[in-house]
């Protein structure tokens, strides 16, 4: 029997060590920088929402991590659930408070927690890290494109943003939530300490974060937007756009605006920018869903 079949429960794993919240807190907190606290809790339903209720009842401010040894009610975008087994992975919210970025560009929010992930990931795990527009983070496993993190943003109260992310770093192939799911592991990543990958994230954030906010939010001036094309899986491919009000479009992804929204080529003519819904990477071949 191994440890994670132990005591009847698959997701029970002695060679998952917890996080050390002390050692993240001194290491993270005493440089003079963006963070002021780190708590690290055994569990809890959303990062996101607890985050974004102590913003909002004055008990947090810019620069609060909360991280998740397991969450119960994960979030991701279109109110779809994000579930893992315990201390497979990071699960941690970062309170922001861009209250001088136009709310226009407040949509760089997730873009930019998306480019520091993926280069902190391809630094410290040792593996390529591409980006789905406009919040998942893409590793290969057996040849294949698939999603081992997402990133949810929302605004909590009238001046802050809540950065959500969660990332799938040990789970093997019979944890999967869903089969086209990934893990870093998984993808070859040359170790499963978790401890050393949230430093490195954390702070890949920070070092994107501060010169985008004092830059105002201006993605060219910080240098966000060309970072992030750079790292983006989803341009130059053909798409599939599901938008609200259940309108799909087709076509070619090919550049991102400067509000950070996904211009397509659309089948038939014309460009349209897309700043919300559901894009599905397709096979040039078939047209398959290739996600």
């Amino acid at each position: 029997m191994t440890s994670r079949e132990s005591s009847g429960n698959r997701w029970s794993d002695l060679e998952r060590p917890p996080l050390n919240g002390a050692a993240l807190r001194q290491a993270l907190t005493n440089t003079g920088g963006l963070y002021c606290d780190v708590e690290v809790v055994p569990a809890t339903g959303s990062t996101n929402s607890d985050l974004a209720a102590a913003a909002v009842a004055g008990q947090a401010e810019e620069g609060a991590v909360l991280v998740a040894e397991e969450q119960t009610s994960g979030r991701g975008r279109l109110d779809r659930t994000w579930s893992a087994p315990p201390r497979s992975g990071l699960f941690f919210s970062v309170l922001l408070e861009p209250s001088k970025v136009p709310v226009h560009r407040l949509g760089w929010l997730p873009l930019l927690a998306g480019v520091a992930a993926a280069s902190a990931i391809s630094r410290t795990a040792g593996i390529d890290t591409a980006l789905k527009w406009p919040n998942d983070l893409l590793v290969t496993v057996d040849g294949e494109e698939r999603k081992a993190g997402g990133i949810l943003a929302e605004r909590a109260g009238e001046n802050f943003v809540v950065l959500g992310i969660g990332l799938n770093v040990s789970l093997d192939a019979h944890e999967l939530p869903v089969p086209t799911a990934g893990s870093l592991t998984l993808a070859g990543a040359r170790g499963q300490d978790r401890d050393p990958l949230l430093r490195a994230v954390l702070r890949s954030i920070e070092q994107w974060y501060v010169p985008w906010r004092d830059a105002l939010g201006d993605p060219a001036a910080s240098g966000l937007q060309e970072a992030y094309a750079a790292g983006c899986a989803t341009l130059g491919r053909r798409v599939r756009a599901e938008l609200p009000g259940e309108r799909t479009l087709v076509g070619e992804a090919v550049a991102l605006d400067g509000d950070g929204r996904l211009v397509i080529a659309v089948d038939g003519g014309g460009r349209e920018a897309v700043g919300a819904g559901d894009v599905v990477h397709l096979r040039a071949a078939s047209a398959a869903e290739s996600d």
